[in-house]
């Protein structure tokens, strides 16, 4: 008998983070203390580039959009682990699963698509200083982000188009703090060929591409800054680079280690810890990063609290 199709009642079964029962509040505790570091850090960031007029140029405008990304980016994902953990309830709607797919991915997507375009916004300053406010316009800023937008809202809902698909028979579990579309897919009691055809073009879209374009802006700006005779102008020109490019590795270099590993390891819960790099952690860091690195960022702030 074919199985039937009830993904209208269906209930995905979370598993969280191994570890012990007895371990749950205290990473109940360090999510909480995570989440709430992230929340603020990257608030402060948005408020003092909102407040400060000197701060409103295209560079500054980017790191906005990117902070509001990553508190969004991370809203979907730990609120509901630390709200599972507090009620001891593991169950995860198909709907709410859905729900949390979308924004997963459409706030993942542009977090890519952000520091792509801030890694081609330091590009033109470097290597094209004289025509830099008349190619980074404000203008074609806010094409820019406008097209990150549209995009990411794109992918994430052909994503869950191709989910919406997919014929889910019983109830199911799933080795995570959060439904996984790779995951979830591998769930399903139909054919998955086509989700997993825009699974791999969507990785190369959004994750290989981009990458990509920052590597090949980065051998740029390397030359460019190569090339300058003054060591305090290389430092200063170095020291412009270097809070996105920490961001980048981190991002990427945990994102990537997680999506470009064997199906086998990614049915394992390690892979719900790695996960954590990214998802987590490294929205945490962002605001450290640019605030400890950035000059103009840490006087901001000292007139937002004065």
């Amino acid at each position: 008998m074919e199985p039937e199709n009830q993904t209208h009642v269906l209930e995905f079964i979370l598993l969280g983070l191994p570890g012990k029962a007895d371990l749950q509040p205290l990473l109940f505790g360090l999510f909480l203390s995570m989440y709430l570091v992230t929340f603020t850090g990257n608030l402060l960031i948005i408020l003092a580039i909102i407040t400060d007029s000197r701060l409103h140029t295209p560079m500054y405008l980017f790191l906005s959009n990117l902070s509001f990304a990553d508190v969004c980016f991370t809203s979907t994902t730990v609120p509901k682990m630390l709200l599972n953990i507090q009620r001891h309830n593991k169950v995860m709607t198909y709907e709410g699963c859905l729900t949390q797919i979308y924004f997963f991915i459409n706030f993942g997507d542009l977090d890519n698509v952000l520091l792509t375009v801030m890694a081609y916004d330091r590009f033109v300053a470097i290597c094209h200083p004289l025509h830099y406010t008349v190619i980074m316009s404000p203008k074609v800023c806010g094409l820019l982000l406008l097209v990150s937008w549209i995009v990411s809202v794109l992918d994430s809902l052909l994503q869950c188009l191709m989910v919406l698909r997919l014929s889910f028979c019983t109830e199911m579990e799933i080795p995570h703090f959060f439904c996984d579309i790779n995951q979830v897919i591998q769930l399903a009691c139909s054919d998955t060929f086509l989700n997993d055809l825009v699974i791999f073009f969507e990785t190369g879209l959004f994750g290989v591409i981009p990458l990509t374009g920052i590597l090949f802006s980065y051998v740029k700006i390397v030359s460019s800054i190569l090339k300058i005779s003054s060591a305090g102008g290389k430092y200063k020109a170095f020291s412009t680079c270097g809070s996105h490019l920490s961001v980048v590795f981190l991002f990427y270099g945990t994102g990537l280690g997680v999506y470009l590993s064997p199906p086998a390891s990614q049915n394992s819960r390690g892979s719900a810890i790695a996960s954590v790099m990214y998802t987590v952690v490294t929205p945490m860091l962002n605001p450290f990063i640019y605030s400890l690195r950035n000059k103009d960022i840490k006087q901001a702030l000292r007139r937002l609290f004065s």
